[in-house]
This record gives C-alpha cells, structure tokens and sequence, in this order.
C-alpha cells in the first residue's frame, strides 16, 4: 500500500479519537509579507500536540493479544503525552522513557493520563534505544515518535485535513526533527498537488535531519539546547523518515533562537494563543523565507502548545 493510502486510512481511523484542528488566516503575516498566510491550528489539540495522531494509529493497529501487554515509548514529551493519552483511552498499560532534560511541564501530562516515566540518558536517542531495549526484554509493543509508518501515517492525516480546509496550497512550512510530521504532511499534499513545496525548518542548534539531508546520509551529531525542543535530538539510525524527507522536502532551512523567539511572540500577540518552540520555529523559517512566496498561498503548521511557564516568561519578557 502507498503511504498516501496508508494515511488516508490512518484519518478514518483516528477520526473520532481526535480533534480537526481548525486553520485561520494569518493578516498581520499576509499584510507584512504580500502573501496569502493561513495558520494551521495544531496546538488546540488534545495533548496540545500533533503526536497523538500517530499514537493513536499505531495503538489502533495493535491486536488485542499486544495490547494486553502493554506499550513502551521514548520521548521529550509531545509524543509521550500522546502515547499516554491514546494508550488510557484504550486500556491499554503505558510505560515511557524520557531524557533527563525533559520538560517538567509535559512530565507532568505524561503522569496525569497514568503512564510510567523512566529517565533515561541526555538525548531522545539514548531514551530510544533504552525503550526498544525494554520493549524486547519485556515483549511489548514499542511506539515510535517517528519510525515507524504506522505513525508516519497517523501524522500525516493532518494533510488530509488541510487538503479538505484549503483549496490550494502553493507551500507548507513544517517543523522537522526526527521527521514523522513532515513526511507525513509532506507525503499525502503532494498526492494532491506535486507542485505544493514542501518546507522543512529547524533550529539551527539541533538540526541532524537537515545536516542528514544536505550530506544524503543519516548522520550522528550532537544537539545543542533551543526553544524547538519538540524537535531536538538525534535521529534513529535506520529510520524511515530519512528516505521519507528526501523525497518531500523541497527547502530547508535553519532558524536561531532569537528567531523562533520572535516567531513566538508574534502567534501570541496578534493570533492570542499559545505555541511551543517547535511551532514558532515553523513561523520562524516562513518569516525568514518569506520574499520567495510573494503573492502565493502559504500553510504554517503550528504543531504544538506545550511549553511551561518559566520559558514562556523568558521568550515574552
């Protein structure tokens, strides 16, 4: 099965687990950049986060048999807060390895929905690795936050959606780390309309799938700290999504912190709704690529919401 029909089967799915998110027109962007900009309201989902789209997939996909046993994740949060989530709504037990650094804020979601947290290690790699350790020695299912095409799949019913909101798409600007978003978003637009770019954005302090993509081959790098945490980190090795990206993605582009800062403080000031880093590196990379889109209809999708009160106060203040 192609993955466009892996993910228009994925939406069916999910359908009633989820929100459709609503999309909204961006004026102060479009009046600022003579573009038509239309923002993609990810962040109200439930989780405040894309994730729970591709949680709930592959859950959905497990038969009864595994799912009695239970399920393992790896995460900085988004994803884990997903898998807890899907995995409560399903009865189905949830345990869920996250770096050390991991953000209280999203800890806090991930226990809320009664899954167990195991720290583990100071990038979402080394918590993967752990988790898939964990998911062999126990024989439980493992629940990736990107490779897997099951939640690739799941990710990528956000496309559907924008396809059914938007009549025509001329570029969509996604957040990229590990990968699972964009290639799904990416994937199923395109079966819709080649011409639609695809563009991936990324801070510029952990930014491997980007370096991967401009070397043409996964690469080992280390990560420094930014706002984008949702999109920090190293990518498995292997992974899916990188034969994924190749084929999608059109442009990618780096953003600093100062710039994704900014990106933030603008969703908040003229739209009055909260986004993570990861949401604002997105607004981020179109502000920085804005002169290339002039007079053509622009998607920003803003994946996620979840960002505690201590890093808010320091990106407003």
């Amino acid at each position: 099965m192609q993955i466009s029909e892996e993910i228009k089967s994925a939406e069916a799915r999910i359908r009633k687990h989820v929100r459709l998110t609503p999309v909204e027109d961006a004026y102060a962007l479009s009046a600022d950049t003579d573009c038509n900009v239309i923002l993609k309201l990810e962040n109200f989902q439930k989780t405040g986060s894309f994730k729970l789209r591709g949680a709930f997939n592959k859950m959905l996909l497990l038969d009864e048999d595994i799912r009695s046993r239970g399920v393992v994740a790896a995460s900085t949060g988004n994803h884990g807060a997903a898998v807890a989530c899907a995995a409560a709504a399903l009865d189905i037990p949830a345990t869920v390895y996250v770096p050390t650094h991991a953000d209280e804020t999203k800890l806090k979601t991930i226990r809320a929905y009664g899954a167990d947290i195991q720290a583990y290690g100071t990038d979402c790699v080394d918590a993967e690795r752990q988790a898939r350790a964990f998911s062999d020695d126990q024989n439980i299912a493992y629940v990736s936050p990107y490779n897997d095409v099951a939640v690739v799949a799941g990710q990528g019913s956000l496309g559907v959606e924008l396809s059914n909101q938007i009549e025509t798409i001329d570029a969509v600007f996604v957040s990229m780390g590990g990968g699972g978003l964009i290639s799904g978003v990416g994937s199923y637009l395109k079966t819709i309309n080649t011409k639609t770019e695809v563009v991936a954005c990324s801070p510029a302090n952990s930014c491997v799938m980007h370096q991967s993509l401009e070397a043409g081959e996964l690469l080992d790098l280390p990560s420094e700290p930014t706002l984008s945490d949702g999109t920090a980190g190293g990518v498995e090795a292997g992974s899916i999504t990188f034969g994924l990206c190749q084929s999608v993605v059109d442009h990618s582009v780096l953003v600093s912190e100062d710039e994704i800062a900014h990106a933030m403080r603008h969703v908040v000031s003229n739209h009055h709704v909260l986004i993570e880093g990861a949401a604002g590196a997105a607004v981020a990379g179109f502000l920085k690529e804005r002169h290339r889109y002039v007079g053509k209809t622009v998607v920003i999708l803003l994946c996620g919401a979840n960002i505690s009160m201590e890093v808010m106060k320091r990106v407003l203040g």
